[in-house]
């Protein structure tokens, strides 16, 4: 069982930034990997980026390379997703999710927290 725990979204104006964080807890395997997803009303799921638990494996969706950043304290347990210039296209409800192996697919992760909102507005 794996326990993740997403923090740090809120309300905010084009152009700033916000980092959530991810706290993960319980079995992960070295070989699992940790995504960022986001879901906005009336939408699917959508992959942001992705790193591997162990390693410097990282993954970004096309549209958010150089603006999102994905890291982890391994002391911590804290997977975080720096996102930086956001725009009112980036509001959703941030997920963050383990797979056994890296994935873009939301349906390939088989643990997910309860999420938490970021709302960007112009």
């Amino acid at each position: 069982q794996v326990q993740l725990v997403e923090s740090g979204g809120g309300s905010v104006q084009a152009g700033e930034s916000l980092r959530l964080s991810c706290a993960a807890s319980g079995r992960i395997f070295t070989s699992y990997h940790v995504g960022w997803f986001r879901q906005a009303p009336g939408k699917e799921r959508e992959f942001v980026a992705a790193l591997s638990w162990v390693g410097s494996s990282t993954y970004y969706a096309d549209s958010m390379k150089g603006r999102f950043t994905i890291s982890r304290d391994d002391a911590k347990k804290l997977v975080y997703l720096e996102m930086n210039n956001l725009e009112p296209e980036d509001t959703a409800v941030y997920y963050c999710e383990t797979s056994p192996g890296f994935s873009r697919r939301d349906q390939s992760y088989d643990y997910w927290g309860q999420g938490t909102q970021v709302t960007v507005s112009s």
